[in-house]
């Protein structure tokens, strides 16, 4: 029998309102994807202030790390095409 330590971690997103981007609001502990919106609903939409739950195995989440930092950001100067300055903007063109 597995106890709730050995249950994976899940990342909880919630919508506020619809049309709205959902927000990282913090984890729960389930055994799997059902439990874990039970839990994030019980946890984090107490109040009914939700529209929408994503909850996400923190295992599956894939980041950058603080080291990369530099790197990873920094602009690639080999690509020189993606600057606006090499098009030529139709004198028509008004910025609408």
């Amino acid at each position: 029998m597995s106890t709730n330590k050995d249950w994976p971690l899940w990342e909880v997103f919630i919508q506020k309102k619809t049309g709205l981007p959902h927000e990282h609001c913090g984890s729960v502990k389930a055994s799997d994807k059902e439990i874990a919106l039970q839990n994030a609903r019980d946890v984090y939409t107490r109040r009914g202030e939700g529209t929408s739950i994503w909850v996400v195995e923190a295992d599956h989440i894939f980041a950058t790390k603080e080291e990369e930092k530099g790197p990873f950001f920094e602009p690639a100067d080999d690509k020189i095409y993606r600057d606006p300055n090499f098009y030529k903007t139709p004198k028509s063109y008004t910025g609408i």
